[in-house]
């Protein structure tokens, strides 16, 4: 008996398998002091997160931040937004700081696009007004590039006008200044950080039609180039630079307010997508993390109503499997990978079953 179980486990590992003794699951962990979605959440270089901003009942637009510790599991609040945000961008600088640019706020009743900038000092716990953006930004995409400069590409603006304008913030001057415009005006795309500098922007739409279109901007020549399109035209869905370089687009929804449960890879030596394997539940609004492993978790989202479920992209496999699910669902809210590997997913949106709608609750993801 005792060599039979030895060869079944020899076997076991000459395949490939291996024993996780920690089983994939999400815990609460402390509660933010402000319910809320559409923030933003930034880690910090201390380890800490900072959220900022998002809305919550009555459409308010938070000023409030504060600050995640994963020492002690707790929220604690931190210095305010000079103006109160949500739906804007988060860029943690190469200093330390953290540029937050544009979004929306509500002026007389009235939603508006801002074209605001504020950096937040880890140091002091608050937060300055720097240079503004040429025009006002509303779902908009910003990515630190290799040479410390933030490029902020489309959205669109007070008037409901989608931008084909970009433009490049410089930590040195704090100033904001135009660079080259997409070939497509866009708004929900989605912008990634490639391995060799260029940024690639893909999907997003306008009031009109979503894409499918995708561009690469060139950081020497200040310029976008067209690349090539994917196979699915979606918004609002997630792309995550994988280990190997690629870069893979999920979910979505597209015109016919479809849902997607659709996947496709970019190669950046190609230059080309390809379809792979699909979600076992379409979604969009969902979180996307790359994990230490190289797979990457897909948490919640929307489908017919916030959804708890999740699933892991296996990179080597090309497929998704079901994981863990959310012990409340959520869907508008950011995701973001702490120091020890663990997943931070705080607050969002959860209007099912005659919830209150916004949430104060956190949870950690742990494979």
């Amino acid at each position: 008996m005792k060599a039979r179980l030895i060869g079944s486990l020899s076997l076991f590992l000459m395949l490939g398998a291996s024993l996780d003794l920690h089983a994939q699951s999400w815990r609460y962990t402390g509660d933010m002091t402000t319910e809320r979605a559409s923030q933003s959440a930034t880690l910090l270089t201390n380890g800490e997160v900072l959220v900022a901003g998002g809305r919550q009942r009555g459409n308010f637009q938070l000023v409030t931040a504060e600050l995640y510790n994963p020492t002690t599991g707790t929220f604690s609040s931190t210095g305010s937004l000079n103006t109160g945000r949500n739906s804007h961008t988060a860029t943690l600088l190469k200093n330390g700081e953290v540029l937050i640019a544009g979004g929306t706020d509500e002026v007389n009743s009235q939603l508006t696009c801002l074209a605001s900038a504020e950096l937040y000092n880890p140091s002091t716990g608050e937060f300055t007004v720097t240079g503004s953006m040429s025009t006002t930004r509303c779902n908009a995409t910003a990515t630190l590039l290799d040479n410390g400069m933030v490029l902020v590409a489309g959205g669109y603006n007070t008037s409901i006008t989608v931008l084909s304008s970009a433009e490049l913030y410089n930590p040195s001057t704090g100033t904001f200044t135009l660079t080259g415009s997409l070939n497509t005006a866009r708004a929900g795309q989605t912008a990634n950080l490639l391995s060799n500098g260029a940024v690639l922007i893909a999907g997003g739409g306008n009031s009109t039609t979503y894409f499918n279109s995708a561009e690469l901007y060139n950081p020497s020549t200040g310029t976008f180039t067209v690349t090539a399109s994917m196979n699915v035209a979606r918004t609002v869905f997630t792309a995550t630079r994988l280990t190997s370089g690629e870069v893979l687009a999920v979910g979505g929804e597209n015109m016919t307010n479809v849902w997607l449960a659709s996947a496709e890879l970019y190669n950046p030596s190609t230059g080309k997508w390809t379809l792979t394997g699909s979600l076992n539940e379409s979604r969009f609004y969902q979180t996307a993390t790359l994990l230490n492993s190289g797979d990457v978790l897909i948490a919640g989202g929307n489908h017919s109503g916030s959804i708890a479920s999740c699933e892991l992209y296996n990179p080597s496999t090309g497929t998704f499997s079901t994981t863990a699910s959310l012990n409340t669902a959520r869907q508008i809210t950011p995701a973001v990978q702490l120091n020890s590997g663990e997943v931070l997913v705080p607050g969002g949106y959860d209007g099912n079953g005659g919830n209150t709608g916004y949430l104060a609750t956190a949870e950690l993801f742990q494979q």
